[in-house]
């Protein structure tokens, strides 16, 4: 028996469904791996700061680490010429960059010889300071010259030194800017390990810059 023509037209229907639904299921892309990285400040350098038992009797209170702007996102930065700046969406920082730095300085605070004591903000009230200590950073990237020269990782920050108390002073102000460091340009391990040594220098120079106490 013939099919009636509006059945050879359901049945062919029906085919046609059929093989857009199989294309569309072979069109559909696999999943893709996360291809993020996720960085922290760590090297060497900074791994030789740990707080060690002192006699030393400086009470010093660390202020909250102030970043620029355009470093407060968690993205890696990499600079190009003086006014271009570009964000890696792959290459990101673990944790608040302000936090790592603030934790490797009151490291290298607590190592020093005349340190007694490191508060963070806020500061309890029943604790007296003798200094408190004001971080920021200006520069904490990757830079990449227009020219075609090589790539280096570049770090400065801003130091302020106040007596604590009623009547603050400012004991020191200073800009510190750390030497550029050659890098390739793609290695952001290398980059973050670069920024580590800078982080490690400044809490070097910080502590160097404590004053004694009265």
């Amino acid at each position: 028996m013939k099919a009636t023509l509006p059945s050879f037209r359901l049945r062919l229907l029906s085919s046609a469904v059929c093989l857009l639904l199989v294309a569309g299921c072979n069109v559909i892309p696999p999943p893709q791996a996360d291809s993020t990285r996720y960085y922290t400040l760590a090297s060497p350098a900074l791994d030789n700061q740990v707080a060690r038992p002192t006699s030393g009797t400086l009470r010093l209170g660390l202020k909250p680490v102030d970043v620029a702007p355009y470093l407060k996102k968690d993205l890696l930065v990499l600079r190009r010429g003086e006014n271009e700046l570009v964000y890696n969406e792959y290459a990101r920082w673990a944790e608040p960059l302000e936090a790592s730095i603030a934790r490797a300085v009151r490291a290298r605070l607590l190592a020093d010889a005349k340190t007694g004591r490191v508060f963070a903000s806020p500061f309890p009230f029943d604790q007296e300071r003798d200094f408190d200590i004001a971080i920021g950073i200006v520069r904490c990237e990757g830079v990449q010259s227009t020219g075609g020269g090589a790539a280096a990782a570049r770090f400065a920050a801003t130091l302020e030194i106040t007596s604590a108390g009623a009547t603050s002073e400012v004991v020191v102000r200073k800009t510190i800017t750390m030497p550029d460091v050659v890098w390739d340009g793609r290695d952001y391990a290398a980059l973050t390990r670069a920024l580590s040594d800078a982080v490690a220098a400044l809490g070097q120079e910080v502590a160097a810059a404590l004053p004694e106490k009265k």
